[in-house]
């Protein structure tokens, strides 16, 4: 387990340089200028503004300053806004996206874990139909367009909740509701084949043969193979927590890491954008390795070995 971990560590620090390279090339390859000037500016004051955050230097010096603060823990300071770090906007806009991300995945997992049981159990029945459709809707419709639907009718017609915001726990429930929407769906579509798959194996029959109850070939037998499946899903759902609801955020108007993020896209801030894409890679990257350690405790099947 030992020589797996570290396998996967080293992996994980591999994809880390090779994101963090890609995002500061690509971001100094696409057109348009961080600074907003004039023809009437004095070329003095131009060329004084490229000196101070150093973009008179060439590509590869710049780059190689770059990794080196990234390494002492400075993502850099925005090109646009004085006074503002990305850290500092990391920090600021994180409790608002940690709390839509955090509470999505929890009611996607429990609720979708629910119905993925009930519809696998009840196999080729109501409950199961029903089940497969909600999935299908709930993967085929964009979480905008269920945040969209949704606010129209509970904020603008019932008027239950307000539009936009993040000053009451009132203004929590439609984006959590949106940001869950495509877990329930995911994770009852996944957990149902999952349990079918299981209920097909000959050790369940055994267990039935043995004169085990329903109750307790489902939760001793069937259970922890059937999850196996979601643990895999969970890296990028945990990943997304912080990093997957910026579209909900600019329709609710949150003040989150995503309005930050796209704020510094429509500035072209380039501090700010490679900053923010950095600190997301990094929590994606993390936890991907954190659910390749959690799988390889669960499934011993996949440990690296000599």
């Amino acid at each position: 387990m030992l020589r797996y971990t570290v396998k996967r560590f080293l992996s994980m620090l591999l994809t880390l340089f090779l994101a963090t390279t890609a995002t500061f090339f690509l971001m100094h390859a696409i057109p348009g200028e961080p600074f907003e000037i004039s023809r009437e500016t004095p070329e003095s004051v131009k060329e004084a503004m490229y000196a101070k955050y150093g973009l008179d230097k060439p590509l590869f010096e710049q780059y190689l300053i770059y990794m080196k603060n990234l390494l002492h823990g400075d993502f850099g300071s925005s090109m646009k806004f004085k006074g503002q770090t990305v850290v500092g906007e990391v920090v600021k806009g994180m409790p608002p996206s940690a709390i839509i991300g955090f509470f999505g995945v929890l009611i996607g997992c429990l609720i979708g874990s629910v119905l993925g049981v009930l519809a696998a159990l009840k196999n080729k029945g109501a409950v199961d139909y029903i089940v497969i459709v909600l999935a299908i809707i709930g993967v085929s419709v964009p979480s905008f367009v269920f945040a969209s639907l949704i606010q129209r009718v509970f904020a603008v017609d019932l008027r239950w909740f307000p539009v936009q915001g993040w000053k009451t726990l009132a203004c929590w429930v439609l984006p959590i509701a949106a940001a869950s929407f495509n877990n329930i769906a995911h994770y009852a579509r996944m957990l149902r084949t999952s349990m079918l798959d299981t209920m097909g194996q000959d050790y369940i029959a055994t267990a039935k043969s043995k004169g085990l109850s329903q109750s307790e070939v489902v939760v001793h037998h069937m259970f922890r193979n059937s999850f196996l499946p979601l643990v895999t899903s969970l890296g990028p759902m945990c990943a997304g927590v912080l990093t997957g609801n910026f579209v909900l955020e600019k329709i609710f108007n949150i003040p989150g890491i995503g309005q930050a993020m796209i704020l510094a896209i429509q500035n072209l801030d380039y501090t700010m954008i490679m900053g923010l894409n950095i600190i997301f890679s990094s929590i994606a990257i993390i936890c991907y390795f954190i659910t390749d350690i959690v799988y390889g405790l669960v499934d011993p099947r996949i440990r690296i070995t000599k």
